[in-house]
Parts: C-alpha cells; sequence; structure tokens
C-alpha cells in the first residue's frame, strides 16, 4: 500500500457513482470532513459488520459534521441491494473500474488459502474541510474500528 495516503497529504481526486443514483466527487467534499473507509465486498461477513457500525454512529458522526461514504468495486445495484437488505445509512461509492482504489493504493494483492489474488485492503481516512487526510489506517481489524474513528474525528 504503498500510495496510500498519510497523515497530512490531499487525498486523490476522485468523481464516481454512488448508491441510490448519486454522484459524489472530491469537490462535493470540500467545507466539510469525511470518513472514506474502503472493504472489500458489498453483503459479506466483515463489510456488513463494519458499514453497520458506521451506521450505528452516525448521529455522532452527523453532530460533528462528519460525512460517511464507503468505496467498493461493487455496482450501483449491488450498492443499492446491500443497503436496502440491511438498512444501512452510509454512503457507497462503486468504483466499478478500480480507478480510485488504485488512486488510493487499497488495490493489493490478497493471499487466501494459499491462493493469491488482487482484492481490496479494508482502509480507512478521515479528511479535513480541505481534503486533507487528519488521520489514517491502511490495514482495518473491524472490531472496535468505528469507535476509533469517532474518537479521531472529535
Amino acid at each position: 500500500m504503498s500510495n496510500f495516503p498519510q497523515v497530512n497529504d490531499i487525498i486523490p481526486n476522485f468523481s464516481l457513482p454512488t448508491n441510490g443514483g448519486g454522484h459524489i466527487s472530491l469537490s462535493d467534499l470540500k467545507g466539510q470532513k469525511a470518513v472514506i473507509y474502503f472493504y472489500p465486498k458489498d453483503d459479506t461477513p466483515g463489510c456488513t459488520t463494519q458499514a453497520i457500525a458506521f451506521g450505528d454512529h452516525k448521529k455522532a458522526f452527523d453532530t460533528l459534521g462528519v460525512k460517511i461514504i464507503g468505496v467498493s468495486k461493487d455496482s450501483v445495484e449491488k450498492h443499492d441491494k446491500f443497503i436496502a437488505k440491511r438498512d444501512l445509512k452510509v454512503t457507497l461509492i462503486s468504483d466499478a473500474d478500480g480507478k480510485m482504489v488504485e488512486d488510493y493504493g487499497v488495490w493489493v494483492e490478497k493471499n487466501m488459502y494459499g491462493k493469491k489474488y488482487m482484492g481490496i485492503q479494508r482502509a480507512t481516512l478521515l479528511v479535513d474541510r480541505s481534503g486533507k487526510v487528519i488521520a489514517a489506517w491502511p490495514k482495518v481489524k473491524v472490531k472496535g474500528h468505528v469507535e476509533e474513528v469517532l474518537a479521531a474525528a472529535t
């Protein structure tokens, strides 16, 4: 994850579709703090737990003026189904062509049961109103992570 943004870096630009027929770009985030979290796949155990946990803390993030955005390579249609099925309260970006995950250094070689494959490294960024990184978590363990991000945002 050599090009994963570090504290004080300005995050790379992006402009992508979201669930619900929306669209979001870096310029849309100017003027507000944001959590951008990268996750492997919709409706899988760890990813579901993480999305629900961010949703459970949404009011606290809202109070701090922090927008929560999840990013995976899943399609907008998959995101819509995932949100409906799990009643999620987060915005999900569809990076179907993989440009954003590449730009952010989270498209990495993974190894499961001796099989190597490319996939998204679970990682999170907290950015300020100008798109500058306040805190970075390059390798996320789901348990307790959202609370850690919330603490950093306060």
